[in-house]
């Protein structure tokens, strides 16, 4: 399902990139497919990417801990 033109997500720039479009107007406005790679892909990139190192035996679980944990919107006073 990836495609062979993505360019490469380096861990840095994909946080910076999920939090710069979280403050960017007019996310509403824009096409699903750009939506998704300002906003959910850089991190979701991350945590698969922890995810294959780890191998753990509930995958789904450690990635929903994983993006909620690195999430760059989270407030701070949720619990972590």
């Amino acid at each position: 399902m990836a495609e062979e033109n993505a360019p490469a997500v380096i861990p840095a720039e994909a946080a910076a990139a999920a939090s710069t479009a979280a403050e960017e107007p007019g996310l509403q406005t824009l096409p699903i497919r750009a939506y998704l790679d300002q906003t959910v892909v850089p991190l979701l990139l991350q945590g698969m990417s922890a995810l294959v190192k780890e191998r753990p035996d509930d995958p789904v679980a450690y990635l929903a801990q994983y993006l909620m944990q690195h999430n760059p919107n989270a407030t701070g006073d949720g619990d972590s």
